[in-house]
């Protein structure tokens, strides 16, 4: 066991990941606003959308996992600054075009206009497929690089994001609604639909460890597969309960477009419970890593505790 101890910066530091947070989210916000292209490049207005849709606030939730694996592992946060970049610009491109009428036809995003909603539908699709395309030029990098290195964070990505993850997590979703789903077969969606994104965010530090152990690999792999399906029960959640204050029922926005949600299909408290153990199965698969692995429990924390 104590092999997989790695002798992260959170013991050197003598600080919580909690109290390390607002650092990398503002670092991975500078370096965003780096990698972007500048609004006054042409083609401005795909350019504008592309900068609104990525930088117009947020959790960062997949950067932190990103930059908090790398702390468990020991890899320098300048290391990971272009895949903790590439991962939020694939959840932006999601975003984006599940907003869309021809999606979930959502008008407002954290607060503000939807893109396709502040710059039409057609720049929205296009400013999507090239945050998309952005992400693994980022990854790729300017050359200086360890080739083998980004190629594998390169190929982790790939994997989240195409038919058999993300984008096929999306198709499915669209398919079932209106449907009765089982909660199993809701749980099937959403590891791929939310899940293997975050999963890569947390897997692609590991790229940068080429003496990693495949048990470590795998105890980090199952962290990110609860936490991420966890992640989307708490949003589930979240949502009944914001519905609720408001209309006194717990249908949550999904719910009320025809899609299954944990609360609707095994009630609020059950939701509960299910995101409460996958939390508490995530801390268990951490166990390997010892007091090394403070910055993923944090972040195991903060995505089932959250109130937002």
């Amino acid at each position: 066991m104590s092999s997989l101890q790695t002798g992260a910066r959170a013991g050197a530091s003598g600080t919580s990941f909690g109290e390390r947070a607002a650092g990398y989210a503002e670092r991975v916000e500078r370096a965003l606003e780096a990698r972007l292209p500048g609004e006054h490049e042409r083609p401005v207005e795909l350019h504008r959308a592309m900068r609104y849709s990525v930088l117009g606030g947020g959790k960062r939730i997949r950067p932190l996992l990103c930059y908090a694996a790398g702390e468990v592992l020991g890899v320098e946060p300048e290391r990971l600054d272009d895949a903790a970049c590439a991962v939020e610009c694939i959840h932006a491109f999601s975003l984006v075009h599940d907003d869309l009428p021809a999606m979930d036809d959502d008008a407002l995003r954290r607060g503000r206009p939807s893109t396709h909603k502040a710059f039409g539908v057609a720049t929205a699709i296009l400013a999507g497929d090239a945050l998309q395309t952005l992400a693994f030029e980022i990854l790729v990098g300017d050359g200086t690089g360890v080739a083998a290195e980004r190629l594998g964070m390169i190929a982790i990505l790939a994997d989240a994001t195409g038919s058999r993850g993300m984008t096929g997590g999306q198709a499915v979703d669209l398919a079932s609604e209106r449907k009765q789903l089982t909660a199993g077969e809701l749980e099937a969606l959403d590891r791929d639909k939310t899940g293997r994104l975050i999963r890569a965010a947390v897997l692609m530090p590991s790229c940068a460890r080429a003496d990693l152990a495949r048990e470590a690999r795998d105890a980090l792999d199952r962290y990110a597969e609860c936490v991420g399906l966890a992640f989307q029960i708490k949003d589930d959640v979240l949502d009944a309960e914001g519905d609720q204050a408001i209309t006194g029922k717990t249908h949550g926005t999904d719910a009320a477009h025809g899609k299954a949600t944990y609360p609707s299909l095994m009630g609020l408290e059950q939701a509960k419970h299910r995101a409460d153990a996958l939390y508490a199965e995530a801390l268990a698969a951490l166990e390997p890593f010892g007091k090394a692995a403070e910055p993923l429990r944090w972040m195991a924390r903060y995505i089932v505790h959250r109130d937002r």
